[in-house]
């Protein structure tokens, strides 16, 4: 188990198993979209990954926990998702 630990701690994955460009896709959508609903195109180029990566890598996972959800009008960030990343929702 320590071995484990340890291993997750140099890939900088965190308890839940988000990596470092996780929590970056999350903060992005939560301080510079203000967690407003983003296109995933203007989401890759803030982040500086492929749409491709985000929608076939990130994007499943972090719906299945419920950190972000798919709208007509592009990604939005959900209440799980600041709280883990340590912001207060102050959303509707």
């Amino acid at each position: 188990m320590k071995i484990t630990k340890l291993a997750l701690n140099k890939l900088e994955i965190d308890e839940i198993g988000l990596d470092e460009l996780d929590r970056k896709l999350l903060e992005t959508m939560i301080v510079q979209y203000s967690g407003r609903a983003v296109g995933i195109e203007a989401l890759a180029t803030s982040v500086g990954e492929e749409v491709d990566t985000i929608e076939d890598v990130y994007e499943p996972y972090l719906v299945q926990i419920g950190f972000i959800a798919r709208t007509v009008r592009g990604r939005k960030v959900l209440p799980p998702a600041y709280k883990h990343m340590g912001y207060e929702y102050t959303g509707e």
